[in-house]
């Protein structure tokens, strides 16, 4: 089995939530005086150091997709009708998100790996039991890897045949190691175990992959079952919801990655000021614009661990079923752990919601600010207004810290 029976005999035990804080490595932005400092928190949203332990997408990365059997159920669909639920859809998802900038290169294993256990024996839901998981890890790895070289992939997917009866479609996650797992002399710090149902969730690995960059949860997990999940930030961005109406990456999130660069992030100094700005669509094309502006995100630093992006949201490209358009305005904050709130949506209309049919969260549908309208914060030390809409260059937004 390839030199892994001693590394997998000790996987339980490394198993983690998440990763300490990673090595760090310098961005271009770090100067940048909006660019808030990375914490220990888990995937803090602070953008001025890259955690070396992920992947960073902004070249080409290769992906193993493993498909898992079992012995108490014969697959009734087959690994190709898998690869097909989640590809081309989530490679065309991130190409568009990082205008052209990434390519998610997969590489299925088109046959089923067979599990020595039962899948009821794994005990397989969305709070998995430390140990159980790391079963099912040790027991997939081990089957695989006399077929596979792991060393040989940046993203490693585990998919399991959904139909088979101990297989929970809510236990679709990533597996953070404490320590990476040493596998055909190369270092694997974390795998992403799929157990969607056939056909899957919308973007669901578009977000799982997320993670595997660093990205966090911004969905809030509330105590109560029946409560509602999506008030963060609502339909925006897949990293809360994979069913949102405009799943496109935050601007924040686009800079974190590095698609985004100076030349289109707008920052607004320290003390009082104005600027004035023209955002384009943030999902619109990146088109060739010599000697213009092209920008996608304005950030406010509103104090060590917290600033407000400003960006305008448009039906195109991966936004193109929003229900609301316009200026849409968030806080975020570098100092909070994934699903404990690092990014909140500024709702522009308060008192109205929008598309109760189709959104997870209507309240936040509505929340941009269209042509007149502005925000004041709380104490009236900062305004944003938004101007008028052009199609060549977007919205004109003035933003004032008093």
């Amino acid at each position: 089995m390839r030199r892994t029976a001693h590394v997998l005999a000790s996987l339980t035990a490394i198993i983690g939530t998440g990763l300490v804080a990673g090595p760090a490595t310098a961005v271009a932005d770090a100067p940048f005086p909006c660019a808030l400092p990375r914490t220990d928190d888990h995937h803090s949203e602070g953008l001025d150091t890259w955690n070396t332990s992920y992947a960073r997408p902004v070249r080409s990365l290769d992906a193993l997709m493993v498909f898992l059997s079992f012995p108490d159920w014969k697959p009734i669909v087959t690994p190709g009708e898998l690869v097909a639920d989640h590809f081309p859809a989530t490679s065309d998802f991130f190409a568009r998100a990082s205008y052209g900038r990434f390519d998610l290169r997969l590489h299925p294993l088109r046959q089923w790996v067979r599990m020595p256990a039962d899948s009821s024996v794994y005990g397989i839901q969305r709070d998995w039991d430390p140990a159980l998981r790391g079963t099912f890890l040790h027991d997939a790895v081990a089957a695989a890897d006399p077929r596979v070289d792991f060393g040989a992939y940046d993203i490693v997917y585990l998919v399991a045949d959904p139909d088979a009866p101990g297989v929970n479609s809510d236990a679709t996650k990533v597996v953070n190691f404490d320590e990476p797992l040493r596998v055909d002399d190369a270092d694997v710090p974390r795998v992403v175990t799929v157990f969607e149902r056939h056909p899957p969730d919308r973007h669901v690995l578009a977000h799982e992959t997320g993670h595997v960059f660093d990205l966090p949860d911004l969905y809030h997990r509330p105590e109560r079952g029946n409560a509602d999940w999506d008030t963060h930030v609502g339909d925006w961005d897949l990293m809360g919801s994979q069913f949102g109406l405009a799943p496109e990456p935050f601007g924040w999130h686009k800079w974190k990655l590095g698609w985004l660069g100076r030349r289109n992030v707008a920052c607004l100094g320290p003390g009082p000021g104005t600027g004035r700005y023209a955002l384009r669509p943030l999902s619109a094309p990146m088109g060739s614009r010599p000697g213009r502006a092209d920008t996608r995100l304005a950030v406010v630093r509103t104090g060590p661990a917290e600033a407000l992006a400003v960006e305008a949201r448009a039906p195109v490209g991966n936004d193109v079923g929003l229900c609301r358009g316009g200026v849409l305005l968030y806080r975020v904050r570098a100092d909070t752990a994934s699903a404990d709130g690092p990014v909140q949506v500024v709702d522009g209309h308060p008192d109205t919601a929008a598309c109760p049919r189709d959104s997870v969260y209507p309240p936040l549908a509505d929340a941009p600010l269209g042509a007149g309208e502005r925000y004041v914060s709380e104490d009236g030390e900062l305004r944003v207004e938004v101007g008028r809409w052009t199609p060549d260059e977007g919205w004109d937004v003035e933003i004032t810290r008093g």
